[in-house]
């Protein structure tokens, strides 16, 4: 015992002497060019094009030919979703897509709200832009970019944008209204996928930064989770200036110091600053990080060296690129939803939703684009990169989801993000927090906004 305490307390020297070093710094802003060949000489076109989404009869009949060819694997007896997504429910997803599911009626949903396309960088950029329906009484409303990752898309923010723009008839206070833009990362959706290869969440941040200068906006909110916290994080990084604050609800934070007193935070965990609901979400530390992590990175080991290989067969079968995207959703909200016979996909979400999800990646022919994602920022050696050395310099709001794959603690998150002024617990949801639990990260947002705006 008391070796391990004289340990605590060299691991807590070098902890302070690690962090205390770090300096405010920004990342160079750069330019670039993704699109095919050489950058044309003329300006780009920086025109803001209204778009909707469509399908067509032809597209419907090839997507019926290939479900009713579908070989399905049979599974082992009593796997459940412990080796990936049950080819047993599987057939009842597909059956649904088939006889129930109507592609059209979720078109005139995704064009509910308001899309537009402009090019950035060689890119035709997509986007929803939502404003409030009325003018907010006592001010204007406040720009809010979201950012989703993968294997979602902007369409996980449907069911949170009236909560944010629309608060009063959504049983919320007026106090701060929102004006909400979400774009589609390039080669994710309707977004045009770069031609050349190093394009990775820095490039992205850029072009989205641009995109809100563009747009009109000086200054604005942050919010993403998955890929969209780092490209969040990245603009923060770039143009804190610009930033007003930022909220995430996932945290990239890889240079933990913190890591190495972990297996000495069960005896004192309060000595290292973790709280009892800390110890509960991360205890057994064995399971819950350990074999958790193992068993749920697989896909990112195949999408960070050759995600072009499994997206061939992705990019053809409809009923695959369902299954690789929908386990997703399983045991990524709840981890013990793999001992369920269905994945527990129907406790959070409706196969409405979860289909038309799948239908944006099907219909674009983006599951390529959207892995090769990983190689450009996985592939490089993350840990050397400029940005995951870097603090963050702009007030930032943190929602810890109960079920998100690794439980990051507010110890964790404030190596990197300094000005932390909201962290909060939150009762349920797992890592789609937008798209499952949508009521619950609004007002954990505008919890944060509501912080930031009295500093």
């Amino acid at each position: 015992m008391w070796l391990e305490i004289l340990l605590a307390s060299v691991l807590g020297f070098v902890i302070y002497w690690f962090v205390s070093r770090d300096k405010e710094e920004t990342l160079p802003l750069g330019d670039g060019w993704w699109g095919p060949g050489v950058r044309p000489t003329a300006t780009e076109d920086e025109s803001i094009r209204p778009f909707k989404v469509t399908t067509s009869e032809e597209e419907l009949n090839d997507l019926r030919q290939r479900l009713e060819k579908t070989r399905f694997a049979p599974p082992l007896e009593d796997s459940r979703f412990h080796y990936g997504f049950n080819s047993n429910y599987l057939k009842k997803v597909v059956a649904y897509w088939q006889k129930q599911f109507d592609w059209r009626k979720q078109v005139e949903i995704l064009n509910g709200y308001p899309h537009f396309k402009t090019q950035i960088e060689g890119l035709d950029i997509h986007f929803i832009h939502v404003k409030p329906p009325q003018p907010p009484s006592g001010g204007t409303p406040k720009p809010l970019l979201m950012v989703h990752g993968w294997p979602g898309s902007f369409y996980e923010f449907y069911k949170i944008i009236p909560l944010l723009t629309d608060p009063k008839n959504h049983g919320l206070s007026e106090d701060h209204v929102f004006e909400v833009i979400c774009p589609s990362i390039p080669g994710y959706g309707f977004s045009e996928a770069s031609a050349k290869k190093g394009f990775n969440s820095v490039a992205t941040a850029r072009i989205f930064y641009k995109l809100m200068l563009r747009l009109g906006f000086q200054e604005f909110y942050l919010q993403g989770g998955d890929w969209g916290s780092l490209v969040c994080t990245n603009i923060a990084q770039l143009v804190p200036r610009h930033v007003k604050g930022l909220h995430l609800n996932m945290a990239f934070v890889s240079r933990n110091v913190h890591l190495l007193a972990l297996p000495f935070t069960r005896h004192f965990p309060g000595f290292f600053g973790y709280t009892k609901r800390d110890m509960e979400l991360m205890c057994p530390l064995k399971e819950k990080i350990f074999h958790s992590l193992l068993r749920e990175s697989g896909y990112m080991h195949i999408q960070g060296t050759k995600p072009d290989t499994v997206g061939c067969g992705l990019n053809d079968s409809p009923v695959g690129l369902a299954a690789y995207i929908l386990e997703k959703f399983s045991t990524w909200t709840n981890s013990e939803f793999r001992d369920l016979e269905d994945g527990g996909l129907d406790r959070k979400f409706s196969l409405d939703d979860l289909l038309t999800n799948v239908m944006l990646y099907w219909t674009t022919g983006s599951i390529v684009s959207s892995q090769r994602y990983y190689k450009e920022n996985l592939g490089h050696n993350i840990m050397t990169q400029k940005h995951q050395q870097m603090k963050v310099s702009v007030p930032t709001g943190f929602a810890a989801f109960p079920c998100e794959i690794l439980h990051t603690p507010e110890k964790w998150v404030r190596v990197k993000y300094p000005k932390l002024i909201s962290y909060s617990y939150m009762a349920r949801g797992g890592h789609f927090g937008a798209f499952e639990e949508p009521e619950l990260l609004a007002r954990d947002i505008r919890k944060f906004v509501a912080l930031r705006e009295r500093q």
